[in-house]
């Protein structure tokens, strides 16, 4: 079960005897684990401290752990040990925990915090059927934006639409905890309006280089390469990763591939670019730019995208600018 789905309600999931968090998104194995310790300790403040820790070092002893899922508490009915960075304690004692969940302690819970938990083991066998195993692979896409409009929703009290989420996906990056500090600087910034727009997201999230991309795009879309260019210069100037910058260019030119789509099925022009997404404000530069390139070039521009995308993971770092200044050139058009 992924972490997503499991903090939805964990109350509807039995830990078990055993919890095995694993994958490398941290934000979602702390969310995990803190809906663990409340699941199986209460709702106390004090939850933390009545779980014993353990780093799992070559150190750990199995032995160890297991004598104190066994111990009888002095606050409660209900024991829990959390094994941290258990990758190597699992790799060393995975015949030892077999033979633990033969038969575990009646009202110890153990978590295994790992990276890495191959499902075709024994040992993954005996956890999915006695205890809970909880993914925490890290999201990417549809799934990523998916999420943050929930977080947002959950527990900022704010609606996000899809396009202001998207546009934060490609301004921060996937890192759930950065995202989730976002959503809250935004909550507190639109208040009773409870609705995040766009234009919240380009300003307070983006800031300059917001402005200085969306800037760039307008130049590109005149046919400016020589400004759009300088706005580029500006954005490397200040380090702004070359990721990042071929993210805002596609956030732009996304919408603008969807009417060239719609307008191929017989859509005409004006609706097209209103069903695409594009900007109110941006709706006459949009129609402009798409007929100064014609069909042939504007059906082209994801694959500019795409080959620029490829350029970047392929060249070296003294080459990436010059990977963007091309994209930037060829998307210009005539």
């Amino acid at each position: 079960m992924h972490a997503t789905a499991y903090l939805k309600d964990p109350a509807q999931h039995a830990t078990g005897p055993v919890v095995a968090i694993y994958g490398k998104e941290r934000f979602l194995k702390q969310a995990a684990l803190h809906a663990v310790m409340r699941s199986v300790l209460g709702d106390g403040e004090g939850e933390d401290q009545l779980a014993s820790r353990f780093e799992g070092n070559e150190e750990l002893e199995l032995k160890t752990v297991a004598d104190e899922l066994r111990t009888v508490s002095m606050w409660g009915n209900r024991r829990l040990v959390i094994v941290e960075d258990a990758d190597e304690f699992v790799s060393n004692h995975r015949a030892g925990l077999e033979k633990y969940l033969e038969h575990p302690a009646r009202t110890g819970v153990l978590v295994l915090d790992v990276k890495t938990w191959p499902s075709n083991t024994r040992l993954a066998k005996a956890v999915a059927r006695l205890g809970l195993p909880i993914e925490c692979a890290e999201l990417k896409g549809q799934a990523l934006v998916r999420w943050l409009q929930e977080r947002a929703r959950d527990r900022h009290d704010v609606q996000l639409p899809r396009d202001a989420a998207a546009l934060m996906v490609e301004f921060v990056g996937d890192s759930l905890g950065l995202l989730d500090q976002e959503a809250a600087k935004l909550a507190a910034y639109v208040g009773d309006r409870k609705k995040v727009a766009v234009e919240d997201v380009r300003l307070l999230v983006g800031g300059w280089k917001a402005e200085t991309t969306f800037a760039m795009m307008d130049a590109l879309q005149d046919g400016d390469a020589a400004t759009a260019l300088a706005h580029l210069g500006r954005l490397y100037d200040a380090r702004q990763a070359s990721e990042f910058t071929l993210g805002g260019i596609a956030h732009n030119l996304r919408p603008l591939a969807r009417v060239t789509a719609l307008t191929a099925r017989g859509e005409k022009m004006g609706p097209a670019i209103a069903a695409a997404g594009v900007h109110p404000r941006a709706l006459e530069r949009a129609r402009r730019y798409l007929r100064r390139l014609g069909r042939p070039r504007a059906e082209q521009l994801l694959h500019h995208l795409l080959r620029a995308d490829g350029r970047l993971k392929g060249e070296g770092r003294a080459q990436e600018r010059m990977v963007v200044e091309r994209l930037l050139v060829e998307l210009s058009g005539p």
